[in-house]
């Protein structure tokens, strides 16, 4: 079949948590989401956008990745995307009604990842809620991107780009390769970095103004929550960042400002140095503790 399959946008992370009280109350009070219920399972929903969820937190022993959702554009790319998984041997299987249901989506797929490990959800429906995402505390846009880490790099880009319609924005050399879900126009929407291990590097919120980078830091301080790179400034996507931790150590980055592409005739990407200048106009340096936890949950594990 090919690569016609076309992708909205990423919907939603799924995180473990070993603490859903405590975390729930972050996501809401640093972060800034609207919670939006709970699951029999005892996992919570929050909300950046008219979707149900945008991040769903489940208890776990350990924090880390649970699964990523993916919004295809309508029911007819959904399918035509598990035809090729199938075609390609991923074994993609649909998630039964009632569990979609609880999902608060439409038909609804997963597949393993095969370069992490990591569990991918496709759906091309999802409850929209009245009123509007508050916008109480962060001024959040929307449920900008996730990054991983991965052991083997070069594979997993080959992968991306040739099965799963990706397209590289820009490299930075033999290290990171931005990613757009075509046809997405925003500079990223998944990325990978060169590791020696395959973990979740972090999640990405993009918000509107870059005063709420600026009060996201004062109220990080305030709350006692540990900042691990920034405020600084992104040379290949141009974004203003804060990256902090959840309270399972987590990576969470506060961004403001991103490149967009058009669908057709898009520049081609960037083949930038590796280097501090190339990740910090400021020259800014992470803490250790950047991306440092983030255990993927496989299928069994």
């Amino acid at each position: 079949m090919g690569l016609d399959f076309r992708y909205k946008k990423l919907g939603y992370v799924a995180l473990n948590v070993t603490d859903v009280a405590k975390s729930a109350v972050f996501y809401e009070n640093m972060v800034g989401l609207d919670p939006t219920g709970e699951g029999k399972d005892g996992c919570r929903f929050f909300r950046c956008s008219q979707d149900h969820h945008n991040i769903i937190l489940y208890p776990a022993r350990t924090g880390g990745l649970k699964r990523v959702g993916w919004e295809m554009e309508d029911d007819r790319n959904l399918d035509m995307a598990f035809e090729h998984f199938t075609e390609i041997g991923l074994k993609p299987h649909w998630l039964d009604a009632a569990e979609a249901a609880a999902l608060f989506q439409g038909r609804t797929f997963r597949m393993t990842e095969p370069n992490t490990g990591a569990t991918f959800e496709y759906y091309a429906q999802i409850t929209q809620l009245v009123p509007p995402y508050s916008q109480k505390i962060t001024k959040i846009a929307r449920l900008g991107h996730v990054v991983f880490s991965v052991a083997d790099f070069d594979s997993a880009v080959k992968f991306f780009t040739g099965q799963l319609n990706y397209k590289v924005s820009d490299y930075i050399s033999g290290v990171i390769a931005f990613m757009r879900c075509f046809p997405n126009p925003y500079h990223h929407s998944f990325a990978i970095g060169k590791a020696n291990e395959n973990r979740l590097n972090h999640v990405n919120f993009m918000v509107t103004d870059i005063d709420d980078v600026g009060r996201g830091n004062v109220r990080a301080r305030h709350m006692q929550v540990p900042i691990v790179y920034g405020p600084g400034r992104h040379p290949p996507s141009d974004s203003i960042f804060l990256y902090f931790l959840d309270p399972d150590e987590t990576t969470l980055e506060f961004s403001f400002g991103m490149e967009e592409f058009p669908e057709h005739d898009a520049r081609p990407p960037r083949m930038l140095a590796a280097g501090l200048e190339t990740i910090d106009y400021w020259g800014g340096l992470p803490d250790p503790r950047f991306a440092a936890k983030g255990v993927i949950e496989t299928v069994g594990s």
